[in-house]
């Protein structure tokens, strides 16, 4: 049973298969890849708000820019030297994309989906607004390729510091105003939103000021 675990995380963690399947040249970065179409939209139907595809969705690299487009980097699985590792550095520090004074996005501002309903009770969620379980993944790796042997250590060195510090001080300033810890943080006033007193992933903020991360 180990054996076959082990084969299943080379597989998944196999840098070239993972590009020929999830990499974007055009966009330069890591897209999820499914059944997709561009033409949807929300429409009422007898009181009802439904999802309506204007077109058959085909099997294709989901052309939007999110923590998605993280997982690798995420995994570690990006070699140090790798000019990919460039390119992902430079998309979350990118303030017209996912970055900003709060902490990164969930989906790209650029993204036609950004902050957009999925349908009547699916929010914006994860369109948008800042999450602290995916923000401390993504700190995890800038602090591991920060300390690794590599051309791009010293950017990842600069990224994390100024990403931590977004984080913790809207955390604190959050927690000061409100007294709580929130489920998720609005993505352009850093207001807390969702679930108040979420001792959940967001209490993850505590390991990030102590700066513990896991080990892959």
């Amino acid at each position: 049973m180990e054996e076959d675990y082990s084969d299943i995380a080379d597989k998944l963690s196999n840098f070239d298969d993972l590009n020929k399947m999830h990499y974007d040249n055009d966009l330069e970065t890591y897209l999820d890849f499914g059944n997709h179409t561009e033409k949807v939209r929300l429409v009422c139907d007898y009181g009802e708000i439904v999802r309506v595809a204007d077109e058959e969705p085909e099997l294709r690299k989901v052309p939007h820019v999110g923590y998605v487009s993280f997982f690798p980097f995420m995994s570690k699985i990006i070699p140090p030297e790798s000019q990919i590792l460039e390119q992902q550095l430079d998309l979350i520090s990118d303030e017209n994309i996912v970055w900003s004074d709060y902490g990164l996005l969930s989906l790209a501002k650029t993204s036609s989906l950004y902050m957009k309903w999925n349908s009547l009770h699916q929010p914006t969620y994860w369109r948008g607004p800042i999450w602290m379980n995916m923000n401390y993944l993504i700190l995890s790796s800038l602090n591991h390729y920060s300390k690794v042997n590599g051309p791009y250590s010293n950017k990842a060195r600069d990224i994390y510091e100024k990403l931590r510090s977004n984080l913790i001080s809207n955390v604190v300033r959050n927690y000061a105003e409100t007294g709580y810890i929130w489920e998720h943080y609005n993505q352009t006033e850093g207001t807390g939103e969702g679930g108040r007193d979420f001792t959940g992933w967001s209490s993850l903020i505590l390991l990030i000021m102590s700066e513990q991360y896991p080990r892959l």
